[in-house]
């Protein structure tokens, strides 16, 4: 898993990174409407890493790219409005250095076109 973390994070960012410590795992369920099903329960493990060489940039955008229009964003303009749950937990570790251990459920969450 690591090896696929460190390889992800330099396609994405440019960035060559070390991974310093699991930080935490949360669980969350949002609303999400296909075929039979209504949600969608996401298991996040965060970890803490360090940037150890590379150069920050911005990767090849293409459709159907997962990151497709993923812009780099200060914690006061993010919101339930342009990011997902996944970003506003790690801005609150950030914050709080806790990830707490209750699972939250999104009613309200919309998945971003």
């Amino acid at each position: 898993m690591f090896q696929a973390m460190k390889r992800e994070f330099l396609e994405e960012t440019g960035l060559e990174i070390e991974i310093e410590e699991n930080i935490g795992v949360i669980d969350f369920k949002l609303p999400w409407l296909w075929r039979e099903f209504t949600d969608v329960h996401h298991i996040a493990v965060y970890y803490s890493i360090k940037a150890i060489g590379g150069e920050l940039n911005v990767s090849e955008q293409f459709d159907g790219q997962d990151s497709l229009g993923a812009l780099w964003v200060s914690e006061k303009d993010v919101s339930l409005e342009n990011a997902s749950p996944l970003v506003l937990e790690a801005f609150e570790w950030v914050r709080t250095n806790n990830l707490g251990i209750d699972a939250k459920t999104y009613e309200d969450w919309i998945v971003l076109k």
